[in-house]
């Protein structure tokens, strides 16, 4: 039988949980209602009225506004840097983790200390490098940067690669596997959790880039989603309903990509916290 006394803390956690969701659910509910409910309406009533009717019109207006390419390009974008970033972290990570090799150790503790430079640092170097190569305002500009691992990727795959029992990559070794075949077959499936966040960590950050996106590219041929949307309040400032569509329209991919990788993401805290 349940005791009372644990039934009330019990009952006042799961009642803070259900408030902290309500408030942090608000602004995506309301973003999502103002999308679609017309500029008229939204003009002429309260900001919490439902649509009515609802409407998508928002939605048809976002091509016109060059929301459709966007759209594309950021899809581009963080599919690309999504590639570069998970082979050369995951190469790297097992060079530091299983190799050999004079001041290992000292470089892999240089490479991670950039975590500490702030990334703000980086913006006006990385765009002389981009401009002097010819490069400012083209695809490549918005990738390069981004594509050959982290600092971030590379320290928490070392940590997961090194809990990888030693047994296996052994056996590999005797049944004729070389380096890249231990990594492909034997240390990437045992990894599939945390290689799952980090692809998820991955595709939210650079997603949701706008700095570097700013900064290196003009125009609309290579302006991505949160460039755009930004562009989307200072031209069409009075409709907000066409702004909430174009915000709506950036969210929703990421968060079906969390609903469908979620339990991956569980299961490497699991993981984690048992090793």
């Amino acid at each position: 039988m349940t005791s009372p006394n644990r039934v009330i803390p019990g009952a006042v956690i799961y009642a803070g949980l259900a408030i902290g969701a309500l408030i942090t659910l608000a602004p995506f509910t309301l973003a999502l209602l103002t999308s679609f409910t017309s500029a008229r309406q939204f003009n002429t009533e309260a900001p919490l009225s439902l649509p009515s009717p609802p409407t998508l019109e928002n939605y048809t207006g976002l091509g016109d506004a060059g929301i459709g390419r966007a759209l594309i390009v950021t899809a581009l974008m963080t599919a690309v840097i999504l590639l570069g970033q998970m082979t050369f972290s995951v190469l790297a990570a097992y060079a530091f983790a299983r190799l050999r090799f004079p001041g290992r150790d000292l470089l892999f503790w240089i490479y991670v200390a950039t975590l500490m430079v702030p990334a703000t640092v980086t913006v006006v170097p990385l765009y002389l490098m981009m401009a002097e190569a010819g490069l400012r305002n083209t695809f490549w500009a918005l990738v390069l940067p981004f594509m050959f691992g982290s600092p971030y990727a590379i320290f928490l795959l070392r940590e997961y690669f090194r809990a990888i029992p030693a047994d296996l990559i052994n056996a590999a070794r005797v049944d004729g596997a070389n380096t890249l075949d231990v990594i492909v077959h034997v240390v990437m499936p045992a990894s599939r959790p945390i290689l799952v966040t980090l692809a998820l960590i991955t595709v939210v950050s650079q997603w949701n880039n706008f700095m570097w996106p700013l900064v290196i590219t003009s125009g609309s041929k290579w302006q991505v989603l949160t460039v755009a949307t930004t562009g989307l309040q200072s031209r069409y400032s009075a409709q907000w309903t066409l702004v909430m569509a174009a915000t709506t329209v950036a969210i929703v991919p990421l968060i079906v990509l969390f609903v469908a990788l979620g339990r991956h993401i569980v299961r490497s805290i699991v993981v984690t916290g048992l090793n």
